[in-house]
């Protein structure tokens, strides 16, 4: 991290303001702008660690912050410790630090040994521009926290970041989620990492959510979850083209020759829209270009020089075939619609199940047309498989969307996702 200091801005700051809020201190705005709240919350922060007031998050500050991002510390027992006062400590609850610590014993705790400690905060904030590197601490933190999530990596994106999958359950029937292949949509991200944590605390203390039972879902299916498709783009569109990009001059030239990549930049680090990057009607697809004035790679709709041409759509796309999906959703936005057939492939079954998701999440069921209709991941299943296969577009408005639309997406879509693993 760099140093953070009055005047600093970007999606570190509002990170800092995020965190900083959620335990207790008064940031002011949580807008990515260090200002002088901002300061006085961090010199708060300093005085109450032992640290120099000096409203500077340099390397002693990250130090003592860094833990909090991640939602857990490492404690060692000492003489008289009981799991109850380590919670009181960290203000959590003894259930956390157990299901963080299943081979520990709470009964017959050892000096010196280490034991994690989640505190009693979330780990994914829902308030912030949800950036890759933000992701990447987030899984890392519910990975800790919740020892029977599985993180792997499918792949890597054009810049080398990985493309992160999330594992729950072990049951036969298989199902998978996938968010932000467009860069503007990056909302659809903390959507789905939000529904890991939850999902996990639940599990965690055999609740149930909205009537679903938990242990029952991760008995009969296996659920992946892949939060972030186009790390590189999300990134052009919420940290802005860094110097040190390989393709600096050609992005610029790809985006008309301008460095904001915030209002438009839907595609990946090589100006290929992932989701026209399928072999489904591929051709099609490539054929409309010109009739949307494409001509090459830019913020959206170039289908890349032939299907599968990307990594990230690649690995999407290999990971699909590694696995035996019963069923498939591809979150985006925005219109509140659920996109549901392909060709007339679809089965039968997928029309209903579809019509389920609409009655829960209150969207709208409908067909595809025109350039939208062709080399999309939900094409590509549906074509490829012959089975239910769901492009889901998340709240209103111009992309990208506002933040503060997340509580109400998050509440829309809930129960589809829960619905979707059992259906």
């Amino acid at each position: 991290m760099r140093l953070l200091k009055r005047g600093s801005q970007g999606t570190d700051v509002m990170e800092i303001q995020a965190l900083l809020k959620k335990i207790g201190y008064d940031p002011g705005p949580i807008d990515g702008i260090f200002g002088a709240k901002t300061e006085q919350a961090v010199m708060n922060f300093q005085r109450d660690n032992g640290l120099t007031p000096d409203g500077i998050i340099g390397p002693n500050t990250q130090k003592a912050l860094e833990p909090l991002l991640l939602g857990y510390d490492i404690y060692t027992i000492r003489p008289g410790d009981t799991m109850y006062q380590i919670a009181r400590k960290y203000y959590t609850n003894v259930t956390k630090i157990i299901t963080a610590n299943p081979n520990v014993n709470p009964y017959n705790l050892q000096i010196g040994q280490k034991i994690i400690v989640p505190y009693g905060i979330d780990v994914v904030d829902t308030n912030i521009d949800y950036t890759y590197d933000i992701m990447q601490r987030d899984i890392e933190g519910l990975k800790i926290r919740y020892p029977f999530l599985e993180v792997g990596i499918a792949g890597k994106s054009v810049l080398g970041k990985n493309l992160y999958y999330i594992k729950l359950g072990n049951g036969p029937n298989k199902v998978f989620y996938n968010a932000a292949h467009h860069a503007l949509e990056w909302i659809t991200s903390p959507l789905l990492m939000k529904f890991v944590e939850n999902f996990s605390k639940a599990y965690a203390v055999e609740k149930d959510i909205r009537g679903y039972d938990l242990k029952d879902i991760l008995e009969k299916s296996t659920i992946y979850i892949m939060p972030m498709v186009n790390p590189d783009g999300v990134d052009l569109v919420l940290n802005g083209l860094q110097e040190d990009n390989p393709y600096y001059d050609q992005l610029i030239a790809w985006n008309n020759g301008s460095t904001d990549f915030s209002k438009d930049w839907q595609a990946n680090n090589r100006g290929v829209d992932l989701n026209h990057n399928y072999d489904a009607l591929w051709e099609l697809s490539k054929e409309a270009e010109e009739e949307y004035g494409v001509y090459g790679p830019g913020p959206t709709r170039y289908s890349g020089p032939y299907p599968e041409s990307e990594p990230e759509s690649k690995t999407v796309a290999d990971f699909t075939r590694k696995n035996n999906f019963r069923l498939v959703l591809a979150y985006h936005s925005q219109g509140e619609v659920i996109y549901w057939n392909f060709e007339n492939l679809a089965p039968p079954e997928a029309k209903r199940i579809g019509e389920l998701f609409e009655k829960v999440s209150g969207y709208t069921l409908d067909e595809t047309y025109g350039i939208a209709s062709y080399a999309g991941y939900k094409d590509w299943f549906i074509d490829a498989y012959r089975r239910p296969g769901y492009t889901i577009e998340v709240g209103k408005g111009k992309n990208p969307l506002p933040i503060e639309q997340f509580n109400k997406i998050y509440n829309d879509n809930e129960e589809l996702l829960l619905l979707a693993a059992i259906v």
